[in-house]
């Protein structure tokens, strides 16, 4: 892996590490009723697609284990069709994949 993805696989976490600190202690129930943190985890998950746009070819087919194009496709979700999203399917994401995710990264970090 070269130095650019490893940059940027170390962002994403850091990402990962805000979306839980801003559900910290929330069930859906919550999170649904809560437009503030909605609105700062979808921006959130943009952040994340769009460095996952950023990650090289070689790194992508590597680690195919890893929707990238799913990630990378709810960015552009999240960008251009906010109004469209159903907050509850953002919410397994955010309980479900989120934490795969950051499980992953984490096996490619450590195998370096």
């Amino acid at each position: 892996m070269n130095n650019r993805d490893y940059q940027i696989i170390k962002k994403i976490l850091q990402e990962i590490c805000v979306i839980e600190d801003m559900i910290q202690g929330f069930a859906m129930e919550m999170f649904l009723a809560d437009e503030k943190t909605k609105r700062a985890v979808s921006m959130t998950l943009i952040n994340i697609g769009e460095l996952v746009k950023n990650l090289t070819d070689e790194l992508k087919s590597n680690y195919t284990n890893i929707h990238w194009k799913a990630i990378s496709g709810m960015r552009d979700i999240a960008a251009h069709k906010y109004q469209a999203m159903r907050m509850g399917d953002v919410w397994i994401t955010l309980v479900s994949d989120i934490p795969y995710l950051k499980a992953e990264l984490e096996k490619i970090i450590a195998d370096i």
